[in-house]
């Protein structure tokens, strides 16, 4: 159905032209449904955007075969049934799209055909395009009363109280302004990393991209679940608004920084061609080093009056481009699938390939999620697969090469049993995963082991994957309580290990046993428990007695604290395993209350109330210990500098948060100086 397999337009008769736009419409829509209503892509964006491009010259070269249904007529998707519907006074426009330097060249050439002789010497703004999801923010004298989703561009979805949840939204402007506010809602890449090892951890499905991970987000029914998933915001534009000081592009995304709103300082006023073409080399370079998703750059005419002068189609205005980078795949070979078996059970299949470079690393290996995800790819032993990386991070296989597959490739038999202790796998309560569910599988324990002493549970410096992996090998630990049990005779038989290594393990151990409650809770591996919600179950009943005797209603009533948490916690400790495991924790000596004390009020912290953004790379702190610690002493951290950030912790190499910061007058501390404060507040 792609482009390049079918006649170039020019050869076509308008029959011939109607009958192919015929069957590209419908498969354009299924697609548009799965990708904006479904937020789960049924193909790659470049796949999509071929096709459409395809209709879209189809429809140019024959006007007469435009349909009122066709997808170049609409904007985006629909509003989901089950949320309340916003109309949008002023359309949600969507950009046109370029694949190439030569077809960018020829939209500057139509534009300036037909500007105003008074801008012929008009300016570009260029701008990244961030892979996110299009939102209105609505203000009523300078107060944030309503925030909405693009839809299809008429008729969008109320996300308000969504949208509050985000740091980097103002509640307040800077002036009392009644304004609609356009933008984009992104998750960083960290983010998305750590949200799909959460889903399939719990046996969910990932999302396909930062893309969709953030619409999913924004449009759950559960505020606390948008809170919780770290969402971010550019905004970039204001709805028919034209101040007397702001005539320009850049210079509107300056007075949205001013006003309060996180903007992206990469922006770049462009005089010609050549300064665009400069601008996207730059950013397809820096592409990969990016927190946050790309897919192409957008060029706008920089004068506003310009912009209002030229107008728009029914879809796409007429003075903006988005320049759509190039998809960048590889071709290698699958030598062999392994199933690995993680802490809460799941087995999960990896495709073992022939070494490739691919966006600047070296990749070998990519994930292929769960037994449905590899069915459906249909991937075999041997096959030639195109690799790419979802949303410039995942390795992920896009599709085989047909013209390549071995005559007596075979689909891969799905397991029956555990590959660690051979238990029979089995699929709970309709999820994609399969899981293991043997207690004493060895794999999940030592997952779980690794788990336990990770930085945010227990933090047992030295116990690694590798060691773990010795001590359950040589069956010196079962559980973790385990140990607390060891001894330095039992780790010097461990490989490359002698008395300073051992002697070392044994003290971090030991030292662990302190810990607050809130670090053993998350080192328990509670399905749903994160360390966030840890540490507020563990401040809210102080023991871990008072907390086994509680109730799903009582955990529930915790600020914060959701239904399925409460429910997965009270399910964990009504097993007489786990009983077992809390009173071997307490005769080995580790602490089972909560010793961290109440986050600091704003009577007695200079922090409380602050928000504070942490940049750069800090050399005695990590940024998890820095923000936990920030937090605790009533601190708001938050990923994006603004009008309304308070302080900048700026590590090594601080990039443009710090002149941003610097640009703003915002005060601004080094490493040494938050550590003098610590010291000074460490209450």
């Amino acid at each position: 159905m792609e482009s390049e397999s079918q006649k170039p337009v020019k050869e076509l008769t308008q029959h011939q032209a109607a009958e192919e736009a015929a069957d590209l419409r419908p498969q354009l829509i299924d697609w548009g449904k799965q990708y904006y209503d479904a937020d789960a892509p049924a193909v790659e964006d470049d796949v999509y955007d071929r096709v459409y491009a395809r209709l879209v010259a189809l429809e140019t070269a024959f006007p007469a075969i435009v349909t009122a249904d066709s997808p170049t007529q609409h904007v985006g998707g629909s509003a989901r049934g089950d949320l309340p519907k916003v109309r949008h006074e002023i359309p949600m426009l969507s950009l046109g799209d370029v694949f190439s330097i030569d077809e960018l060249k020829d939209f500057d050439a139509r534009l300036r055909e037909n500007v105003p002789a008074n801008y012929a010497g008009f300016d570009y703004n260029c701008e990244l395009k961030i892979d996110g999801l299009a939102i209105n923010l609505h203000y009523e004298n300078g107060k944030f009363v309503q925030g909405s989703t693009r839809g299809n561009g008429q008729i969008g979805e109320d996300i308000t109280a969504n949208l509050a949840t985000l740091p980097s939204i103002p509640k307040t402007l800077t002036r009392p302004l009644t304004i609609d506010v356009r933008g984009e809602c992104y998750m960083p890449k960290q983010a998305f990393l750590d949200l799909n090892q959460r889903r399939e951890a719990q046996g969910q499905a990932p999302f396909a991209n930062p893309r969709n991970a953030a619409a999913g987000s924004l449009r759950q029914l559960d505020v606390q679940v948008t809170a919780d998933r770290k969402l971010a915001t550019f905004m970039y534009n204001i709805a028919d608004y034209d101040p007397l000081d702001t005539r320009t592009q850049s210079g509107l995304l300056d007075e949205l920084a001013e006003l309060g709103f996180s903007t992206n300082p990469t922006y770049q006023v462009a005089h010609d061609m050549d300064d665009v073409q400069a601008y996207i080399t730059t950013y397809t370079g820096q592409r990969a080093d990016l927190a946050y998703g790309i897919d192409g750059i957008v060029i706008k005419a920089n004068p506003l009056p310009l912009q209002r002068a030229m107008g728009a189609t029914v879809k796409v205005p007429r003075w903006a481009i988005a320049y759509k980078f190039p998809p960048e795949e590889v071709e290698t070979v699958v030598t062999d699938i392994e199933w690995t078996v993680g802490r809460t059970g799941i087995v999960t299949p990896t495709a073992v390939m022939n070494p490739v470079q691919l966006a600047g690393s070296t990749v070998a290996r990519a994930s292929l999620h769960n037994p449905d995800y590899l069915e459906v790819k249909d991937i075999r032993l041997g096959d030639t697969v195109l690799l790419h990386k979802a949303g410039d991070i995942i390795p992920e296989i896009s599709q085989y090469v047909a013209a390549k597959r071995p005559a007596d490739a075979q689909p891969y038999p799905i397991p029956t049993h555990c590959p660690s202790c051979g238990a029979e796998l089995v699929h709970l309560d309709e999820e994609v995963a399969l899981r293991c569910i043997n207690p004493s599988c060895p794999a999940q324990l030592a997952e779980g082991m690794n788990h336990f002493a990770s930085r945010n549970a227990m933090n047992i410096a030295g116990l690694g994957p590798q060691i773990v992996a010795q001590l359950f090998d040589r069956h010196l630990v079962t559980d973790v309580a385990s140990l607390y049990q060891l001894t330095s005779d039992q780790l010097l038989t461990l490989d490359k290990f002698g008395e300073k290594s051992a002697q070392n393990l044994l003290t971090a151990i030991d030292n662990s046993r302190n810990n607050s409650l809130e670090r053993l809770l998350f080192g328990l591996g509670i399905r749903h428990v994160g360390a966030k919600a840890a540490r507020s179950i563990a401040a809210h009943f102080g023991d871990i007695q008072h907390l086994m005797a509680a109730d799903a209603d009582a955990i529930v009533a915790i600020d914060t604290i959701g239904q399925i948490i409460a429910d997965s916690v009270v399910t964990y400790f009504s097993t007489d395993q786990v009983h077992q495991l809390i009173d071997r924790l307490a005769a080995v000596g580790v602490n089972l209350t909560y010793t961290s004390g109440a986050v600091v009020t704003a009577s007695d912290s200079p922090f409380a109330n602050q928000r504070v953004v942490l940049t750069g790379k800090l050399q005695e702190l990590t940024r998890p210990e820095a923000t936990e610690w920030l937090e605790q002493h009533g601190a708001t951290v938050t990923g994006s500098v603004s009008k309304k950030t308070d302080l900048l912790i700026a590590g090594e190499a601080a990039g443009s948060k710090l002149t941003k910061a610097q640009k703003l007058g915002i005060t601004i501390w080094n490493e040494a100086q938050l550590q003098a404060a610590m010291t000074e507040n460490n209450g």
